[in-house]
């Protein structure tokens, strides 16, 4: 039967690097299972630099951005939200169904609601709410509806607990990246500004390398060497295919 959901995967995160830090190996995965591959952020992260201005910083990840979604072929949209004063506002609902109209979104990513960064949890806000009504007619935007409710997943936070340190809701499934592991070491290097940033932000002296550990850290829970974990959005309003696992399949190591 003929697949009813577009092949076009949007990640859309919070700021220039998410998509690369938590969800690269997953999307170069359905890249080369013939996928198209969307990638947008709320923000440029003009927060996110050390000894720059916001518009210095602003210009520079926006630029970082762009040069990793070339690795997967990929778009790039920044939707103009600011970093660190992401809100949940009808304009920026409504840049994101129009995102998700015009390139015929049929999966999306996004971060966890329960994820440890306010931006974040803003972010998974926006897009639940777009992607629920993303293929109704009385949206006021001028591009054309979805013919279909898209598919949503979650990626993960820096660890699995919420912005309480608690445990969160175990993953739905583990993606075994071992084998695109390189490409996401790819994308993630293009991201240089965060080196200077994580040492003074978080005390993290190796950005990249912290990120990759993560990955080893769920390989573990999951018996591979590298694994990026999700969630999928099964709420009311969603559809409930599970086409990512199926499509998957073959890196799928531990299934909910």
């Amino acid at each position: 039967m003929e697949n009813k959901f577009n092949k076009v995967v949007l990640s859309i995160n919070a700021h220039p690097d998410d998509a690369e830090a938590w969800n690269a190996g997953a999307l170069k995965l359905l890249k080369d299972k013939g996928y198209k591959i969307v990638i947008a952020t709320f923000t440029s992260g003009d927060l996110g630099g050390c000894n720059m201005t916001m518009e210095e910083t602003a210009r520079v990840r926006i630029e970082e951005a762009k040069k990793a979604a070339s690795v997967l072929d990929a778009e790039y949209y920044m939707l103009g939200g600011v970093d660190g004063f992401l809100f949940d506002t009808k304009e920026l609902r409504l840049k994101t169904i129009s995102l998700m109209r015009k390139v015929g979104a049929g999966i999306v990513f996004t971060h966890l609601p329960s994820d440890y960064h306010s931006d974040h949890r803003t972010t998974a806000n926006i897009v639940e709410a777009a992607a629920m009504v993303s293929s109704l007619d009385a949206v006021p935007v001028e591009e054309k509806p979805l013919p279909i409710t898209p598919l949503l997943y979650h990626s993960s936070p820096l660890t699995l607990s919420d912005p309480l340190g608690s445990q969160i809701v175990p993953p739905h499934f583990y993606v075994d990246i071992k084998s695109v592991v390189e490409t996401k070491k790819q994308m993630l290097g293009y991201h240089i500004s965060q080196i200077d940033l994580m040492k003074h932000m978080h005390k993290i002296d190796d950005f990249f390398g912290y990120v990759l550990e993560g990955n080893r850290n769920y390989g573990k829970m999951a018996g591979v060497e590298y694994a990026e974990v999700y969630w999928q959005h099964l709420g009311g309003g969603f559809q409930k295919d599970s086409l990512v696992q199926n499509e998957l399949s073959e890196f799928l190591t531990n299934k909910k």
